[in-house]
């Protein structure tokens, strides 16, 4: 049974002959176009142009729901467009099966371009008003692709039923639905003809679609697979797929409501009588398509796809378009909400709880399996009944469920959960391929290790390979063999010769965790044949011998064997048969040595890095190679490392390793008696003796830039050199003699990957592979990392070792480990990550300029940057760097983005692919994100931003950063300075700011200003203008993408724009000021990049258009060099709380691409002093006295430069070297002063601010204001008190003076005359009367 996993290891094969075109995203914002869409009125048809403009503007509309892309381009370049339907566009999310229409394949098949687009508008339109259309659309992720073949329609003719007016085949004349690789048939069709059929093959691989309709035109019918049968029978041949009940159901639930189709009678002029029983019809029953799509859909992904003819007119006339869509929107609806039958669910790791991908889903009976999506989700369409389901992954125990019932309507729900498996000499499951049965026999008889009854079969082909032939003879096995085996290239020739490889294992095609990754390689010498001939026989001996030899079973099951027979292509072609010991062909066509070209430990390689060299370092460094051999001729011995030493003479150079290069050595010896015997050629060199048949390199003779050393010393893999006879280029009758003399040993040889000591690095919390822990020895000074999944494998002799894995932001675990003779040990660790105040506290406290530091990861990279900052460090730099990178061309935007991606795609673990917004144009505005974290967010990091493009017709600067980026990648984990700059720093590219001027602007215009603007015509450096009141919504798409995601409220550090048109570096403002604050910062700033270019700093660019200018240091302040308004660096200075320069990288605006190697070479020290002096100035944390963080509190330091913490309370700011006083202040706390020293090549200085609470009130301190508010409120109190007092007794007196006149008129009146004889007041003063009486109120009272 073929797997899907073979079968997508074909695809790959196919699409690694052919250049895909990537997926260029479209993402309309809301609001984007003025007016909505018109409603439609079903009267003509749409060109491209049309077509284009109509789908933009829908999207711009409806961009909440909706997206536009491309998922490549047509042979004539028009974009093959797509619009994405989901409530969550612009994302592949889990819960959400995936399902797509493919319309006008043919292209004089026009139908169904035009109903796609009504059933576009429709979905669009009837979303929260339609119930069943807001249903669909918020379960389902919708694709519709109108036109697969825009090429075609646009000499199509309307009202052309029979395509005699032609347009059905592309611009190439190939039929697209003939194109296809096909399960029956061998295609040969070149695939750079149909580059549509590549870019759907692209899209179908790299997605998860469950169920697709491709339709077409000519009658009225849905088709489903197989469309053909091994016999090519041109009609009525029933050809069942193993889902052919699910299929059946499908296309009935289309033709079921279609008014035509359910008669089964469509009645077309030219075949009235033809019938389909219920309107289907099996595909090759009906007529033989070999190269469809459906069928490709069914046996290469998860999809199942019908075929849909849609009526008897190709290309019906306009007016009868609303008939046809009102006869098939019924059908085009109820064919998409069947992608909810059968059962669906989640896969998940028992340990970590996290879903797994790419498990295997199988149903009992059913000879079609399907995969799980990167979230551990899958969809299985299913008719109803009963079904026996299992889940399957390498290093998981498989489940099986049975009896899961699957009832008519949504699917059902099941989920697996699978134990991991992490055991020693585990033999994975094998399924059988083609008519090869692994039986339980001989599976036994593997795990016992007996020997087998069967002879294994031996090679057939002994002949010596030209390219053609070669190349031949690994496609030959490729496809006789996909279940193991898998071809690819990992680059070409000077000449353009593909390197091929041949990768053999039961699971081609994916690194499986615990499965160590082995290589060969041959024919590094041209002339040197043996290793060439001996690897392709290597090769058809396993393919021939899995599954009925144990040795060769054991070996593919347990092991990824990767062949490179030739990487020295070009110097064979030249080479010649019967040269003994010559040099014609050794050297590559460029005439450089290969084995001379690598970087080395010891000696600076000054000959320019060459196409091969560069292929294989880049792919060594893909794959995690644990064992390797080189295989070379001229003598009959393995060499091991090290090939030379520090004085470049012949002697033992002795590695870390080197007892167990001498075990690995030996065990390729020891099986070739002749090699063993250690006299090779006596007849050349009657005096070499190699012991064993085994010699240190350079004891024999020193080979700087060796690819055996490369290795080990750059990557976890060892390599040996292994001499395969004397004779260079043999006849062609010696090469069976040759084979016997070392099958064994190349046999042996791979076993060796499997011995020493294995496992895998788990975080304690969730279970989950670490990436890049490091694995010591003690005593032994050669470090190993562990893999994305987490596995390690280190070789080692027999003996106790005591071993320490570390990994960044976790604690370190040592144990001590015995290896013995045999089967790897098996050794796990589990990692405890360190506590936030751990990690935060040690990381930040340790960047301090302390001796005390305990740390030493902290108090390692302190030094780092200190070594970095002396006068020669970044130059020692350089000079240890694994490899370089050398730009030889400028890139088109199409370009730009296949590399990004790809190198997102090569480097996942340190890099993040982000769309920033999209031109005028539709581009997408990359930004890649390398950091050893780049999918979190971590403020105790500094940040810095590289930014080119603003001006398209100055393109250096994108090659500058493209070529920047891919530098600091390939170094990653293999140059300890960079790598630890990239542990330590979170870097930001934005290579291309203005791609629709970029397309427009020509080379070799040094000072035309064609591309300078945007496609609005609009400076983008111009254009940073506002405030936060007035937002954005002026600003060009371009300018607010940068704006909103890369300046504001980003907590970058430090930023540097890169131009052209000089050499020199302006820093802010460009805006004409009459004082910069900060400027001492600025300019230092600026001059550390000048001062390490080599010419900039001098300060005369002599640039033809002002050769006489003088710029002292090559530095000045941007208005003095162009002033204006709204520019970028001024924004990131006011808005973003950034410093920026600006980097003029020539003269010439738009050099020859011959100009870019020089000119990398001139930045490359200056781009990587900016990664240098980021992580300098002063850095810390703000919080108050019980240690909480403080947020958005404001640094002022005296040099009138603002810093912002941030929610966590930290800040980083860089600053020139120098004294300075810093301000705190933030609401509710009392300010706070501190006085810091920053110097050049330290570390920035740590400042831990703590704030107290602000006791101060009017701002007098706040006991003195508690003590007067007191007293003047008991004041205020006791006066109250009298005055209520004084009225209590007053009001008293009045009443008992009525009682008196009343009752006693006589004692009233004598009173009264008493009264009347003193002073009136007296008594009212001193009993009645307050303060607040007046005279006239005292009379009034005595009258009363």
């Amino acid at each position: 049974m073929v797997t899907k996993e073979a079968r997508r290891a074909h695809l790959l094969l196919v699409l690694a002959v052919v250049l895909v075109t990537s997926v260029t995203a479209v993402t309309i914002k809301k609001g984007g176009l003025a007016e909505p869409v018109k409603p439609e009125k079903y009267d003509h048809y749409y060109n491209y142009e049309e077509l284009t403009s109509l789908l933009k503007a829908l999207v711009a509309e409806y961009s909440h729901i909706a997206r536009l892309f491309s998922i490549g381009l047509s042979f004539e370049k028009r974009e093959l467009w797509t619009v994405q339907v989901s409530s969550r566009p612009g994302s592949s999310s889990p819960g959400l099966p995936q399902f797509k229409y493919v319309g006008n394949m043919h292209g004089d098949e026009t139908l169904s371009r035009q109903l796609l687009i009504y059933l576009i508008e429709e979905l669009l339109r009837g979303y929260d008003n339609d119930p069943r259309i807001t249903r669909l659309i918020n379960t389902t992720d919708i694709y519709i692709m109108p036109s697969l073949n825009p090429d075609g329609y646009e000499k199509s003719r309307e009202g052309d039923c029979r395509g005699e007016a032609g347009g059905r085949t592309n611009a190439r004349g190939k039929d697209l639905n003939r194109s296809f690789p096909d399960q029956f048939a061998n295609i040969q069709v070149p695939m750079e003809d149909v580059p549509e059929v590549t870019a759907m093959i692209q899209w179908i691989m790299t997605n998860r679609f469950v169920l697709s309709g491709n339709l077409h035109g000519g009658t009225v019918v849905a088709s489903y697979p197989f469309d053909d049968t091994p016999s090519h029978q041109t009609a009525g041949a029933y050809s069942r797929s193993s889902d052919d009940a699910v299929f059946q159901y499908l296309a009935k639930s289309y033709a079921a409501v279609h008014p035509i189709m359910k008669t089964g009678n469509p009645k077309c002029p030219d075949d009235v009588g033809e019938a389909f029983k219920d309107g289907i019809t099996n595909g090759a029953e009906w007529y033989d398509v070999p190269g469809g799509m459906q069928d490709f859909n069914y046996v290469h992904a998860n999809c199942f796809e019908v075929t849909i003819e849609l009526s008897c007119c190709k290309y019906p006339v306009a007016s009868k378009l609303q008939e046809e869509w009102e006869n098939n929107r019924e059908s085009l609806l109820t064919f998409m909400e069947k992608i909810h039958i059968g059962v669906k669910g989640f896969v998940t790791n028992s340990v970590s709880q996290i879903g797994l991908p790419n498990v295997t889903i199988s149903v009992t009976g059913i000879d079609h399996d399907i995969l799980t999506s990167d979230y551990g989700e899958y969809h299985r369409l299913l008719v109803p009944g009963t079904y026996n389901i299992s889940a399957s992954a390498v290093g998981f125990i498989p489940v099986t469920i049975n009896g899961v019932e699957v009832i008519e309507g949504p699917a059902t729900v099941l989920n697996f959960t699978l134990e991991p498996i992490v055991t020693s000499g585990t033999v994975a499951q094998t399924e059988a391929f083609d008519d090869t049965v692994i039986t339980s026999t001989v599976l036994s008889t593997i795990a016992a290790g007996k020997p087998s009854q069967k002879q294994p079969i031996q090679p057939e082909e002994f002949r010596h390979h030209h390219y053609s032939d070669m190349e031949i003879f690994l496609r030959k096995y490729t496809t006789e063999y996909p279940k193991i085996a898998r071809l690819y290239s990992v680059g070409k020739s000077v000449q353009g010769r593909e390197l091929y490889v041949m990768e053999i294992s039961d699971n081609p095609g994916i690194h499986e965790p615990g499965e160590p990754e082995f290589k060969y390689i041959g024919n590094m010498h041209g002339n040197e044949v043996v290793g060439r001939e001996l690897l392709l026989n290597l090769i058809e001996y396993l393919c021939k011998n899995f599954g009925t030899d144990p040795e060769v079973t054991e070996l593919v099951s347990k092991t990824h064997i990767h062949i490179l027979p030739s990487m020295n292509p070009d110097g064979y072609e030249v080479a010649f048969e019967g040269d003994q010991s010559g040099v014609t062909g050794r050297n590559n066509s460029n005439n450089y040595d290969l084995n001379r070209n690598f970087p080395d430990q010891f000696v600076q390689i000054v000959e320019p890095r060459q196409p091969e060299t560069i292929a294989v370092m880049n792919w060594v460094k893909s794959i995690p190679f644990v064992l390797s051999a080189n295989l070379h001729g001229g003598s009959l011995v393995v060499n091991y490392p090290y090939d030379d030493s520090v004085q470049g003479i012949a002697t033992y150079s002795r590695c870390p390793d080197d007892a167990v290069f001498q075990q690995l050595a030996l065990a390729y010896s020891e099986r070739n008696s002749q090699m063993y015997n250690g006299h090779p050629c006596n007849d050349l060199y009657p005096g070499e003796y190699f012991p064993h048949g085994i010699t240190n390199g350079a004891k024999w003779y020193s080979v700087p830039g060796g690819m055996q050393d490369w290795n080990y010393v750059n990557t976890n893999c060892f390599e040996v050199t292994i001499e395969l006879g004397c004779f260079k280029f043999p006849l062609a009758k010696d090469l069976p003699r040759y084979w016997e003399q070392n099958r064994a040993s190349l046999l042996e040889f791979i076993k060796q990957v499997h011995h020493g000591v294995k496992g895998f690095v788990l975080d304690a919390t969730d279970g989950t592979g670490i990436l890049n822990a490091t694995i010591s020895i003690a005593e032994i000074d050669h470090i190993i990392t562990s893999g994305k999944d987490g596995d390690y494998f280190r070789l080692l002799v027999p003996g106790i070792y005591k071993i320490t894995v570390s990994a960044r932001s976790y604690i370190s675990v040592t144990k001590n480990v015995t290896v013995v003779d045999g089967e790897a040990a098996q050794a796990n660790f589990t990692l405890t990550r360190q506590t936030w105040q751990q990690e935060s506290g040690n990381k930040k406290k340790n960047l301090t300029p302390v001796k005390d530091a305990k740390d030493p990861t902290a108090e390692e990279f302190h030094k780092l940057i200190k070594d970095l900052s002396s006068d020669d460090g970044l130059n020692q730099l350089i000079f240890k760097t694994a490899v370089d990178v050398s730009p030889y061309r400028y890139r088109q935007y199409k370009e730009l983005a296949e590399f990004l991606k790809a190198l997102h795609l090569n480097y996942p673990h340190i890099t993040k692919l982000s769309n920033l917004g999209q031109s005028v144009e539709i581009r997408q505005l990359w930004a890649l994100e390398i950091s050893n974290k780049p999918n979190e967010s971590e403020s105790i990091e500094p940040k810095i931003r590289y930014v080119a493009g603003i001006h398209g017709n100055a393109p250096v600067g994108t090659e500058l950063l493209l070529s920047f980026a891919e530098f600091l990648c390939l170094n990653y984990g293999k140059n300890n300075a960079i790598t630890n700059l990239i542990n330590w720093t979170k870097i930001v590219i934005v290579p291309l700011l203005n791609p629709d001027g970029r397309e427009r602007a020509q080379e070799h215009q040094c000072t035309s200003t064609v591309g300078r603007m945007n496609f609005q015509g609009k400076d983008l450096d111009t254009d940073f203008t506002g405030n936060a009141s007035q937002g954005t919504a002026d600003m060009q798409v371009e300018t607010r993408a940068i704006v909103e995601k890369l300046i504001v409220n980003q907590g970058f550090t430090l930023a540097v724009a890169l131009d052209g048109g000089s050499v020199h570096v302006t820093y802010p403002y460009d805006k004409p000021v009459q004082t910069v604050e900060n400027e001492e910062t600025l300019k230092y700033l600026a001059s550390v990049y000048a001062n390490n270019h080599p010419t900039m700093h001098l300060g005369r660019p002599g640039c033809p258009n002002g050769s006489d200018v003088n710029i002292p240091g090559g530095v000045v302040r941007g208005a003095e060099w162009y002033s204006h308004l709204g520019s970028m660096k001024d924004f990131s200075m006011t808005f973003g709380h950034s410093p920026e320069i600006t980097v003029y990288t020539s003269c010439c605006l738009f050099p020859s691409e011959k100009q870019l190697a020089s000119l990398w070479g001139e930045n490359r020290k200056a781009l990587l002093s900016m990664l240098v002096e980021v992580h300098k100035g002063i850095q810390g944390i703000v919080k108050d006295r019980s240690g909480k963080p403080v947020p958005k509190a404001t640094l002022i330091l005296d040099n009138g430069m603002k810093v912002f913490t941030s929610d966590e309370g930290f800040f980083h700011a860089f600053l020139a070297p120098g004294v300075y006083k810093i301000d705190a202040t933030a609401e509710g706390y009392q300010q706070q002063r501190k006085e810091v020293f920053v110097t050049a090549k330290e570390v920035a200085i740590l400042v831990t601010i703590i704030f107290d609470m602000d006791n101060r009130i009017f701002g007098l301190p706040r006991e003195l204001v508690v003590v007067v508010a007191g007293a003047t409120l008991s004041t205020l109190l006791l006066t109250a008190c009298i005055i209520w007092c004084v009225c209590s007794i007053k009001s008293n007196r009045h009443k008992d003076g009525f009682h008196r006149l009343r009752q006693h008129n006589e004692d009233y009146e004598e009173e009264m005359r008493m009264t009347s004889l003193g002073s009136k007041k007296s008594l009212l003063n001193h009993e009645f009367q307050d303060e607040s009486d007046s005279e006239e109120d005292t009379l009034y009272t005595n009258k009363q």
